[in-house]
């Protein structure tokens, strides 16, 4: 059992997959953070400050929205924690791992970001290289 699981979601639809596998290995008195990363667009010569301004929040938003459906699928006893950075979703899931202390990344083998690089998708294949924690990679059906 563990007693700190990070999930990292994008909203991808295998959410029921992974909070399956989290329950059956959470700890009695462990914490599962459910960790959502929105993207930052930086204003260039071609995008006005104020549409990048609101790219930039409606990308924070849906963090939340994943974020706050991926917790309603756990039972109320447990004990979740809802994070939504921006950022890189590889690096920050790394530094929040580190900051946290968790112990175990649970983490689908492909979400939304487009192209599937063979079977593992990008973020999920840096995530298992770079991580010095144990990871599970759900697989998707």
């Amino acid at each position: 059992m563990y007693k700190k699981i990070l999930l990292p979601t994008d909203g991808s639809t295998y959410a029921d997959q992974e909070v399956e596998r989290v329950e059956k290995l959470i700890a009695e008195d462990g914490e599962i953070i459910i960790l959502s990363v929105a993207g930052r667009l930086t204003s260039s010569a071609f995008q006005s400050r104020r549409k990048v301004k609101k790219v930039n929040e409606k990308l924070k938003k849906d963090a939340q929205r994943y974020v706050n459906q991926m917790a309603e699928k756990f039972d109320d006893s447990l004990n979740v924690t809802k994070m939504v950075l921006t950022g890189f979703p590889a690096e920050t899931i790394k530094e929040v791992t580190e900051k946290e202390g968790v112990d175990l990344i649970v983490i689908s083998a492909s979400g939304k970001s487009g192209l599937h690089r063979f079977v593992i998708g990008s973020v999920a294949e840096k995530v298992l290289k770079d991580s010095e924690i144990d990871v599970l990679l759900v697989h998707n059906d």
